[in-house]
């Protein structure tokens, strides 16, 4: 924050955000803007292009093809009922093909530029800018304006609390998509390697990105290699945590804590709290553990989920009992 504090509550209870993934192109980043004020121009991840001072030929391709990308913009406008003359539209996108980058399938196709985002800002900086979730009907193929949700897409659900037992399938389809690009392939040029995928979620009003890539195309670049997990062990870790931590014992646990605290109930304390928890797992559980072919260092994870969500829960529940209106926390129906 302001004052260098760290703003990260680990007590927080952690979502389940779905995402869909697109193959990710290997090109260079670009994009297209457009309000009635400064008119249409074209820009690089980080500068505003000419054909004087360009990119890989992209801004030429934007001044060449401006008629449709003012059409397409304005298209978007009218659909949304976005003003043009107080709010900007900007399409995100990969200028992709031929000389750009090597190594994948997509350096067969021509030069061609394809949708991976849209966003509106306003000229007022007060007014957050935000991005476009349905963006997949927007494309112009007649002129090289291709969207990337044309083609095949991926979809995958992580619970934050437990995001290990997504990485398997994550894996399995960033290989699929590395031994044949679905774009490529879709342009006549099967088994094409590809680079991997974008994953994009939303979850209270914020968007989430993330890349896995595969390793044949990487040449020298960095990609970190992950390791499949044990499905089957994890979800045997997390079905015995619930096990031994019954209610009545973090109740206990909960009880003991604020009680040696007198009776204040805060995050200073949570802790103390989870040692107790885990403390009595050891002392009473050992044989259940051991019985499960499992060590408690497998299942400490788990365990501080289960009761860092107990702990929440009460000091919700405290915390409502003090001032209920002031915290929103009542009904209104009721």
């Amino acid at each position: 924050d302001a004052n260098g504090e760290p703003i990260y509550d680990a007590t927080k209870p952690k979502p389940v955000i779905t995402y869909v993934g697109t193959v990710k192109l290997h090109g260079t980043n670009a994009g297209v803007c457009y309000n009635d004020v400064a008119d249409l121009w074209a820009q690089s991840r980080s500068n505003i292009i000419t054909p004087q001072n360009d990119n890989y030929g992209f801004a030429f391709f934007v001044e060449s093809k401006k008629e449709a990308f003012v059409k397409l913009i304005k298209q978007i406008a009218e659909d949304l009922s976005i003003d043009l003359t107080t709010h900007t539209i900007s399409v995100f996108g990969e200028w992709c093909g031929a000389s750009i980058q090597g190594g994948v399938g997509l350096c067969k196709l021509p030069k061609q530029f394809f949708i991976i985002g849209i966003k509106v800002s306003s000229f007022d900086e007060a007014i957050p800018a935000y991005w476009i979730e349905e963006y997949g009907k927007y494309s112009d193929k007649e002129n090289l304006i291709f969207n990337v949700m044309d083609y095949k897409t991926f979809s995958i659900t992580i619970d934050y609390r437990y995001p290990e037992l997504s990485r398997n399938k994550m894996v399995e389809m960033t290989l699929e998509v590395e031994d044949n690009c679905p774009v490529s392939e879709a342009f006549g040029f099967p088994n094409e390697i590809g680079e991997g995928i974008v994953w994009v979620g939303y979850n209270n009003g914020h968007r989430y990105v993330f890349k896995t890539k595969g390793l044949k195309h990487a040449g020298a670049s960095k990609v970190k290699t992950i390791k499949p997990v044990d499905d089957e062990k994890i979800q045997k870790c997390i079905d015995l945590a619930t096990v031994v931590c019954p209610v009545w014992r973090l109740a206990q646990m909960f009880k003991e804590t604020i009680e040696e605290a007198g009776g204040e109930i805060h995050k200073k304390h949570l802790g103390n709290y989870l040692k107790k928890v885990s403390n009595d797992i050891l002392k009473e559980e050992v044989v259940t553990i051991s019985q499960a072919g499992l060590e408690f260092k497998d299942v400490v994870k788990y365990v501080t989920d289960i009761a860092k969500e107990y702990w929440n829960e009460c000091e919700l529940e405290h915390i409502k009992s003090l001032n209920p209106v002031e915290c929103n926390l009542t009904d209104p129906v009721e």
